[in-house]
């Protein structure tokens, strides 16, 4: 029997309901349940992947091919479940579906509304997950009160009524403000959160209550009394130093225990939570520290990066060592001395990105990491820059560049049109849709025996997942490799280039693909252990 856990957010936006959501999974999980959780988000977008990531933050791409919010990165890396498409649905997509059946008249001529033919939809959408997880955790993006949440606050007001109280239980996340000029934190915006909540017929069993100091007793007996709430299913969820500290204070404050409770659930399974305590102890305790530099263009936003971000932490927990994240904007670099931004740096990183802006200062930064001996990691994006670099400086092409930028002359990297998937052609071209029309999911590769991929990997032949409209162009491969960078990974095929190193560095490898979206903290990415190996060698010959 499947039991649902619904997870709703008030008072204000980003207040870590995936978070939440993803160490509850997590603590379930450690009491030996199967768990799986779903997005359900309220913007009219059919999916994030067109959205600009200052908006919304990076794209979480699925081993299917969907483009997905960033909080399914986050249930991914606490559970270990990979994410699917069927994970993540928005407004947009419920609409599209809807509409699409009422135009080929499914709906036999009935007028079409909002209920119950939209909330019909969310519904199916939930119903889908029914039989795969002992526990599925559905949270609802955006917060109690916004308009675009209505509709899908009625579908789960539906689905709660219909599979009944024992299978369906209401989480809602608040925050408690601390007014300094009153000295004391705040209840009333939780009071009205939950009084905002009931209005819609969706009445919380278990509080999360956010704040960034211990909460007292006092209130939290209030909290039960203006709520109607039982005083233990009132939870703090207090700020913690780490992320990955969060199941275990959660644990500490009855969280898993008052889900366990609320559902009946007699535990007799073993809580086994010593993996998250061996990270924690790692992320707070390590034995040295690296640098790392992060030349991109989404810098001022850190969730434009989150998965990256992570993935960096979970390398450096396998290597027992912190690492520091050093944000240089691509653009500025174009116009300094690289030397100004990256010297006393470890390692440096380009990361994927869309457009020509930074490309330059990119390029500089590949340059500067080539010729210091630095350790290098070009992702997707900072792959294509690398060749770049190569072919210009190295090569002696000048005009290297890719079409992607205007005014191109000899494009080293190119829009692809044609590739294999699944052992059937996919085609595209400059006049589609945006939106899902990229190189998307995991595909393979095979890597060459010997290589330092091979060898981080421990495998000749790898999966890892696609996000890219560009490709190495592989007719200049003889070129490159005579000049030191070596295609060590291509498809299956031979026709694309997945991979590229040089021999004769210390640690330069470019990527097509994105394995920071394959990283957890319990088993970080090979590569990722890799690199911060090869920054902490780097650091102790500084």
């Amino acid at each position: 029997m499947t039991r649902y856990i619904f997870i709703t957010g008030g008072v204000v936006s980003s207040l870590g309901k995936g978070l939440g959501s993803a160490a509850l999974g997590a603590l379930l999980q450690a009491r030996g349940y199967k768990v799986r959780l779903c997005k359900l988000d309220p913007y009219l977008n059919v999916d994030p992947g067109t959205m600009s990531p200052f908006q919304h933050g990076e794209v979480y791409v699925t081993d299917d091919g969907a483009e997905t919010d960033l909080d399914l990165g986050h249930y991914e890396r606490f559970t270990g479940v990979p994410a699917r498409a069927t994970d993540n649905t928005t407004t947009g997509r419920i609409y599209t579906e809807v509409l699409q059946r009422e135009r080929r008249g499914d709906y036999l001529g009935a007028t079409i509304q909002v209920i119950p033919h939209i909330t019909n939809e969310i519904k199916d959408f939930i119903h889908e997950k029914e039989g795969t997880a002992d526990f599925v955790l559905c949270e609802i993006g955006g917060t109690v009160g916004d308009i675009e949440s209505l509709p899908f606050l009625e579908a789960i007001r539906q689905f709660g009524n219909e599979v009944g109280q024992d299978r369906s239980l209401f989480l809602h996340v608040t925050l408690l403000p601390y007014i300094p000029a009153a000295g004391e934190l705040k209840t009333k915006p939780t009071q009205h959160s939950v009084k905002e909540l009931m209005s819609h017929g969706i009445r919380p069993k278990i509080l999360l209550c956010r704040a960034d100091r211990d909460i007292d007793p006092d209130d939290r007996r209030k909290i039960a009394l203006f709520c109607n709430i039982d005083e233990d299913k009132v939870i703090p969820a207090l700020d913690a130093s780490s992320i990955y500290e969060v199941p275990l204070t959660y644990h500490a404050e009855g969280l898993d225990r008052a889900v366990m409770d609320y559902f009946g659930i007699e535990d007799v399974k073993n809580l086994d939570l010593s993996i998250w305590e061996d990270i924690v102890h790692r992320v707070k305790e390590p034995e040295g520290e690296v640098q790392v530099a992060i030349v991109g263009k989404y810098t001022n936003l850190a969730d434009s990066y989150k998965s990256l971000n992570e993935a960096l932490i979970h390398g450096g927990i396998a290597n027992n060592v912190r690492v520091d994240l050093k944000f240089i904007e691509a653009e500025e670099l174009e116009k300094r001395d690289p030397a100004e931004c990256l010297e006393g740096v470890h390692a440096v990183l380009v990361p994927g990105g869309f457009g020509e802006r930074g490309s330059e200062g990119k390029i500089k930064a590949v340059q500067f990491a080539r010729e210091r001996k630095l350790p290098y990691f070009g992702i997707c994006f900072g792959m294509q820059m690398a060749v770049i670099e190569a072919a210009r400086n190295l090569c002696g092409i000048k005009d290297a560049s890719s079409t992607e930028f205007e005014g191109c002359k000899v494009p080293l990297v190119a829009m692809i049109s044609e590739w294999v998937k699944d052992n059937k052609i996919e085609m595209r071209d400059e006049n589609v849709d945006k939106g899902g029309t990229m190189r998307l999911g995991a595909y393979p590769a095979i890597l060459t025996k010997g290589s330092k991929v091979a060898e981080a990997y421990g495998a000749t032949e790898i999966s890892e997942r696609h996000r890219h409209r560009y490709e190495v162009d592989i007719d200049y491969k003889d070129q490159l490799e005579a000049q030191g960078l070596v295609m060590s990974g291509v498809s299956p095929d031979g026709k694309l280039p997945e991979i590229v190193e040089r021999p004769d560095h210390p640690w330069f490898i470019g990527v097509q693909f994105h394995p920071e979206l394959k990283s957890k903290p319990f088993d970080p990415h090979p590569l990722f252990v890799s690199y911060i190996k090869a920054a902490v060698a780097q650091s102790r010959l500084v």
